[in-house]
C-alpha cells in the first residue's frame, strides 16, 4: 500500500499516510487532529549497482544497425 506524506498547516507537523492510491487525495488529520492539511510531493531516491548486470545486446548482431531514435535506417 503506498505511503502519503502530509504537512499540517495548523501545527507544522509533517506526518505520512498508508492508504490505498484511489484514497490519496481523501482529506487526511494530523496526529493532532487539525484537518487543515496538504498532501506533500514526495521524491524517491533508488542507489545501488548491479554487479555483473549488461545491457541485452542488439539483435542482428553486429553491424545491424544502432537503433536510437530512427532504428539506425537514416542516421550515419
Amino acid at each position: 500500500m503506498p505511503r502519503y506524506e502530509y504537512r499540517c498547516r495548523a501545527c507544522g507537523t509533517t506526518f505520512e499516510l498508508s492508504r490505498p492510491m484511489a484514497e490519496s487525495a481523501a482529506p487526511a488529520s494530523c496526529p493532532s487532529g487539525h484537518d487543515d492539511t496538504v498532501k506533500l510531493l514526495s521524491t524517491v531516491a533508488v542507489g545501488g549497482s548491479a554487479r555483473g548486470a549488461q545491457a541485452p545486446a542488439p539483435s542482428g548482431g553486429a553491424g545491424a544497425g544502432g537503433g536510437g531514435c530512427c532504428g539506425g535506417g537514416c542516421c550515419g
